[in-house]
């Protein structure tokens, strides 16, 4: 696969799992891509998650997409990076699947927004996909 087509795929199928690590025990848990291009794979949560915690002592993780219609998977490796722009926050906030953090924004059901929603970003992440054809094929990375 090429570097736009492991994007396309990531944009077409948002939900994907997150490996993170806690100590010495691996956490995983699914999460929602806002958007993935060559400018980073982007997505959200909040301080108050172990989630966050994880990130900020260790910010090397693992992100798994899958597209079950083609039976493709692609894993991507790399190290997050937090964003504090404002501008980007509101552009999440405002977009139409992020509704539920417009009402939170507004309604200060987070004591100060701002700088309890956190932005993740990778880039430069290493991808390899899988699918049954190429099983027992050796990976081949891709520098996203």
């Amino acid at each position: 696969m090429k570097k736009e087509e492991i994007f396309e795929l990531m944009n077409a199928n948002p939900a994907f799992h997150l490996a993170t690590v806690e100590g010495d025990q691996p956490r995983c848990r699914a999460m929602f891509l806002f958007r993935a291009n060559e400018n980073g794979i982007i997505f959200h949560s909040g301080i108050m998650k172990m989630v966050h915690n994880q990130i900020t002592k260790n910010p090397k993780v693992e992100l798994c997409f899958n597209d079950f219609q083609k039976g493709i998977q692609v894993r991507v490796t790399g190290k997050l990076e937090i964003v504090e722009d404002k501008a980007l926050k509101d552009e999440i906030c405002n977009h139409p699947s992020r509704k539920f953090l417009k009402s939170w924004r507004e309604s200060g059901t987070l004591d100060d927004f701002y700088n309890g929603f956190k932005v993740y970003r990778l880039i430069g992440g290493k991808a390899v996909w899988w699918t049954m054809a190429t099983n027992f094929a050796p990976k081949v990375e891709v520098i996203l």
